[in-house]
């Protein structure tokens, strides 16, 4: 069985940090470096923890993105929570900002990119949410990454307890299990979304031609 290394960076978010989780506990995998703001308070023998603040520079991490095999990045912020410029900055520069970097260090390494249900690659939609996913996508899918997996879930539903960032989370989450009834694809549990992702990061999707990954089949992934 060949060992992978892989990086995360969003870790400290909740696909993120279950993302980690499945990678610690996948026997593939012999290394899971994170690279975060600040320490996630986390000790494992396969875990790496890189503190880097500037989203902007990669330069004195050469040598932490050489040698990956894949990447997951789950970095991200809810819309309304930050200005228009900086939820621009989060959503798009600092993803195709890590890519270049990772790709001129590891040019062989796979990425998967945690975007979302209505991504507009066109960038005409009137939702900022949606243009700039969708040029975040553009973008990746042209660094020449050998294997980009771009995961575009519907509503998130978080099987861990938390903070609910506003009133129509807090409200969809009451109302999950009637909707998930009735609509089986508006929305995918976030340890099936995390898991589908850290598949896609060892082996690739081969069932799926397409770069771009709907809520359905990520949830027919994560059943496999």
């Amino acid at each position: 069985m060949d060992s992978k290394s892989i990086i995360i960076v969003g870790a400290s978010g909740m696909i993120g940090g279950l993302s980690l989780q499945g990678c610690l506990a996948a026997e593939e995998v012999s290394a899971a470096t994170v690279l975060a703001r600040r320490s996630l308070g986390v000790s494992h023998p396969k875990l790496r923890e890189v503190v880097h603040t500037d989203y902007a520079d990669y330069s004195a991490l050469v040598d932490t993105l050489a040698g990956q095999d894949a990447a997951l990045f789950c970095l991200g912020a809810y819309t309304g929570s930050v200005r228009d410029d900086e939820f621009r900055k989060i959503t798009v520069d600092y993803a195709v900002n890590f890519a270049k970097a990772l790709h001129d260090a590891s040019p062989q390494a796979a990425f998967c990119f945690l975007s979302g249900a209505g991504a507009d690659q066109t960038e005409r939609s009137r939702m900022s949410f949606a243009r700039y996913k969708g040029a975040a996508e553009k973008a990746l899918l042209g660094v020449g990454f050998p294997r980009v997996h771009i995961f575009r879930p519907a509503y998130i539903y978080p099987v861990e307890k938390r903070i609910e960032p506003n009133f129509s989370y807090r409200l969809m989450r009451v109302l999950w299990p009637l909707v998930r009834a009735v609509y089986p694809n508006a929305g995918v549990a976030s340890d099936a979304l995390a898991k589908a992702m850290v598949q896609a990061a060892l082996h690739g999707t081969p069932e799926y031609n397409d770069p771009v990954i709907e809520n359905r089949d990520i949830r027919a992934m994560s059943a496999g």
